[in-house]
């Protein structure tokens, strides 16, 4: 009996410390400052960089986007890098050329397990501008969004610039709850850095100045890892600029891309998401994510354990209520500003399954191999 009191007291304090961090994410969501634009002749030079791999289906509407920002063309650079694509995305591409669209065929001999850092490095090699912006090639994006974040670049005087993604265009349940799942990944990112403590980005939407890449290594000491050119580069500036990280909360700013259409592809995501985190250079980044995932084994082992011992049962539930209602006071700050308040009525079903996706999450992407864009890499 001693034990389990025991068992119980340490659940106990597992949710009252995940409850508090949830409150420090609410208050680093609501430090950030909705970002209104002045009216202001920009001087910035701008490449926007976008890797691109077998994209022939989804990569014509995120170039007409590019071309059709407002910002001047005199200071645009349009570059895309073609990663080996056995499709039509290079003939698209180039159809563009003639719009101020060029494009870099990445002919690598030998076998990488980072095409991705690859091509964006090469890029940035090549590029003319001063603040390298990077975007994926199955994005869309509004006609400001480029002078937003020049905008917000110029009055801040960022080193880098992390910016909202939503997933769009929804056509299923799993869909919706990913949708969800996703806006709660993007908070926490952005609450983190209005907490001064920057630990995720996304790389679909991400801002930093050229110099500034070269000056910490580029994606030197990172590049072994197939995925981190978002996150491991942000914690690299981080580490040099700990005050010159911001976020960019402003709709203008987001960029909508689509969510998975089946549980494999959305697992593969994940695992590869997961994978770069045993890199970070902040451990306390590394210790909160332990925390978070030995919080959610604790509501399962709990449930297990109430199959047999019925007071367990009570346990769980209440873990599951305080995460919930926590969760959702975050997710409303956060929904509202994507406009997607309405996928709050997923909460209870997301909630339940974000229990078992974190624990399997946090050892399958720490472990193996994962596909990505056709390739196995770890």
């Amino acid at each position: 009996m001693e034990i389990l009191n025991l068992i119980s007291l340490l659940s106990a304090a597992l949710t009252l410390v995940y409850g508090f961090l949830v409150l420090t994410f609410i208050r680093g969501w609501h430090k950030l400052i909705l970002f209104k634009p002045q009216l202001a002749d920009p001087k910035t030079k701008v490449s926007v960089i976008v890797a691109a791999r077998n994209e022939e289906q989804n990569i014509k509407r995120t170039i007409d986007d590019l071309v059709a920002q407002d910002y001047p063309k005199s200071l645009t650079e349009i570059i895309f890098i073609d990663d080996h694509s056995t499709d039509n995305t290079a003939e698209i591409v180039n159809a563009y050329a003639d719009r101020g669209v060029k494009l870099i065929k990445l002919n690598e001999d030998q076998a990488l397990n980072s095409y991705k850092k690859k091509a964006i490095q090469t890029a940035i090699g090549t590029c003319t501008g001063d603040l390298i912006i990077t975007t994926d090639a199955d994005c869309k994006m509004g006609s400001q969004w480029l002078s937003t974040i020049v905008n917000f670049y110029e009055e801040k005087d960022y080193k880098m610039i992390s910016s909202p993604v939503a997933y769009f265009e929804e056509k299923s349940f799993f869909e919706r709850l990913q949708s969800l799942e996703f806006l709660y990944l993007i908070g926490l990112g952005a609450s983190t850095i209005g907490n001064k403590q920057p630990s995720t980005c996304n790389g679909a939407n991400l801002a930093y100045e050229k110099s500034t890449f070269y000056e910490v290594g580029g994606f030197q000491g990172i590049d072994d890892l197939a995925s981190g050119d978002d996150e491991l580069l942000l914690h690299k500036i981080a580490a040099r600029y700990p005050d010159k990280i911001g976020f960019l909360k402003n709709r203008e700013a987001i960029v909508y891309t689509h969510a998975k259409e089946n549980l494999s592809s959305f697992i593969q995501q994940r695992k590869r998401w997961a994978s770069k985190s045993t890199r970070y250079k902040n451990k306390a980044i590394i210790v909160l994510g332990v925390f978070v995932w030995i919080f959610n084994l604790s509501i399962l082992a709990n449930f297990i354990t109430g199959l047999f011992l019925p007071a367990f049962l009570s346990v769980t539930f209440y873990q599951l209520i305080v995460k919930m209602i926590l969760e959702t006071l975050f997710l409303w700050d956060v929904t509202g500003f994507a406009k997607k308040r309405s996928l709050l009525i997923l909460i209870p079903v997301l909630n339940v399954l974000h229990v078992l996706y974190m624990i399997y999450i946090g050892i399958a992407g720490n472990s193996g191999k994962y596909n990505w864009k056709g390739r196995m890499v770890k």
